[in-house]
């Protein structure tokens, strides 16, 4: 599908057919989710993919709408805290130096551990950084899903401490959405935009 048409196809899905969603095309999915970009290659985004029925009636007591869980399919998005610590952030940095993928040259002579102390690592990433992280390998995900005509909806409405239990998840990994996934049984209208004008402050020459 042309990309243009893929954004303009996109939306809030809350009724799904009960086929299942092949391997495949999940792989997919998550392949699309890993290659979206994120601040220092931390790349915190974690997934749990859910297809069991009986998983999906227990999450269905931490999520109070119900098309979530009536999905044949459930991904909790979950953000990897682990990621804010300095270790991780120096490993994640290091992959960076070594691939010389974000330097203006690559025949600029850089010392990874002068760079590290120039820049400093560690302080500046927070939860709502990682969060915001996540948030666009989500995008991809639900971009790439449309082109598989698959849909999705963005669910952050839920208990995320039972939720956290009934996944069983460790302590580093926190749910930050619930993204019901199948074939649309019914396809929602487009919603409302604000026009241009509207969205646009300024332009300055």
């Amino acid at each position: 599908m042309e990309f243009l048409n893929v954004i303009k196809d996109r939306r809030s899905v809350r009724r799904f057919k009960q086929d299942a969603v092949p391997d495949e095309m999940i792989r997919e999915l998550l392949d699309a989710a890993c290659l979206a970009p994120s601040g220092r290659n931390c790349q915190p985004w974690r997934f749990v993919v859910v297809k069991s029925l009986s998983c999906k009636k227990q999450l269905a007591k931490a999520v109070p709408q119900p098309f979530v869980t009536q999905a044949p399919l459930v991904i909790a998005v979950c953000v990897d805290t682990n990621a804010m610590s300095n270790e991780y952030q120096k490993q994640r940095t290091e992959e960076l130096f070594k691939a010389r993928s974000f330097f203006p040259s690559p025949t600029e002579k850089l010392d990874f551990n002068d760079y590290v102390n120039e820049k400093g690592i560690g302080p500046e990433i927070n939860q709502s950084f990682l969060n915001l992280n996540v948030a666009i390998a989500i995008d991809h995900l639900t971009l790439r899903a449309v082109d598989l005509g698959l849909g999705t909806c963005w669910v952050m409405d839920f208990d995320n401490k039972k939720a956290k239990e009934i996944l069983s998840l460790d302590d580093r990994y926190e749910p930050l959405v619930l993204l019901p996934v199948g074939f649309p049984a019914k396809r929602p209208k487009p919603r409302p935009r604000l026009a241009l004008e509207d969205i646009l402050i300024k332009t300055i020459y």
